[in-house]
């Protein structure tokens, strides 16, 4: 089986073909960027490259999509389209051209915009960003192309929640360094639940679904249970060694005033701070999905205690021994 990894030199895609390579599975990644763990498994070119995708795809079995821009300032906004729904069609038209007849999609809960607690693969559908929109144009897309043969045809469609994990450098990592810091705050309560899931397992679930038989698979991706803030936190800092109860609160209100503060000058900088608007909603919301992802038969192989826990000691306890490797940044 040949696998091509689009966007393969990113932190979902790495952790991936570090898998694949274990288990022997012939893989090709493509990106724009080098991908420094497999430098001669990767060919960097660009998505929106029909020809050049075309080429590398020739005799390959499946592509797995994780192409993607996701950050919230991405500049210009036809990004977000070029990329993420112009990159699908290109999957798409090298897919029918090659004959390739498994495509997985890693697509997003944020296609739900603030969903719903509880909201499973068949909830409302409202993007409330550029990411989310796209993301779900790009399903579309991918959709169209699976029902030109729906006998023979497999498309995986799987939305992840927040992915965490070693050397990532997203919302949940900064969350992680400022209990380190000791300078940590709890906004609101801390009584909101989230979904997060780790990237060993996601990718594992990626593995999974490389023989799925034909038709359209669409799965939420989130390790369970759901914390709360406030046992997520006592997680974190009973690993590092410390008292797990969490003191220091400041209102939701508070919070949000802050984030204003640095909305403003942000703008006024065009310098990107830790602390927005968007970030402190986010982080006080509660995001809590379902998923058919058990029904599959996939088991995840790491706990989401346990994921919490390998993470922060390889983050803060042991980093030490890793300072040369590759660092990741995402929302």
């Amino acid at each position: 089986m040949k696998i091509v990894v689009v966007g393969g030199s990113g932190f979902i895609g790495t952790s991936l073909c570090s898998l694949l390579s274990k288990v022997d599975l012939d893989f090709v990644i493509y990106d724009k960027k080098k991908s420094l763990a497999f430098p001669d498994k990767c060919v960097v070119s660009d998505v929106r490259s029909l020809s050049h995708l075309s080429n590398v795809c020739s005799g390959a079995d499946v592509i797995v999509n994780l192409a993607a821009e996701h950050m919230d300032n991405v500049r210009p906004l036809s990004l977000y389209d070029e990329i993420n729904v112009g990159g699908a069609v290109n999957v798409c038209k090298t897919a029918e051209l090659h004959k390739i007849n498994r495509i997985i999609f890693t697509s997003s809960v944020a296609v739900y915009g603030f969903a719903e607690l509880g909201t499973n693969e068949f909830g409302k559908i409202a993007p409330f960003n550029d990411y989310g929109r796209t993301k779900w144009e790009a399903e579309e897309v991918l959709r169209s192309w699976q029902h030109k043969d729906t006998l023979n045809r497999s498309l995986v469609i799987i939305r992840p929640t927040v992915v965490f994990g070693k050397n990532n450098r997203g919302n949940v990592y900064n969350l992680f360094k400022q209990i380190f810091s000791g300078k940590f705050v709890m906004i609101g309560n801390g009584k909101n639940r989230k979904s997060i899931a780790y990237v060993e397992n996601v990718v594992a679930f990626i593995k999974h679904s490389l023989n799925s038989k034909a038709g359209v698979h669409v799965y939420n991706y989130v390790d369970k249970p759901d914390f709360t803030m406030n046992h997520l936190v006592s997680i974190v800092r009973k690993t590092l060694g410390r008292t797990e109860k969490v003191d220091a609160h400041i209102p939701f209100w508070l919070g949000m005033l802050a984030g204003k503060f640095f909305d403003f000058f942000a703008l006024l900088s065009g310098k990107k701070f830790p602390i927005s608007s968007i970030r402190v909603k986010k982080f006080c919301s509660n995001s809590v999905y379902k998923s058919v992802v058990d029904m599959s038969g996939f088991t995840p192989p790491v706990s989401l205690s346990d994921a919490i826990e390998e993470t922060i000691r390889h983050e803060f306890l042991e980093d030490q021994l890793y300072k040369n490797q590759e660092e990741f940044f995402s929302e």
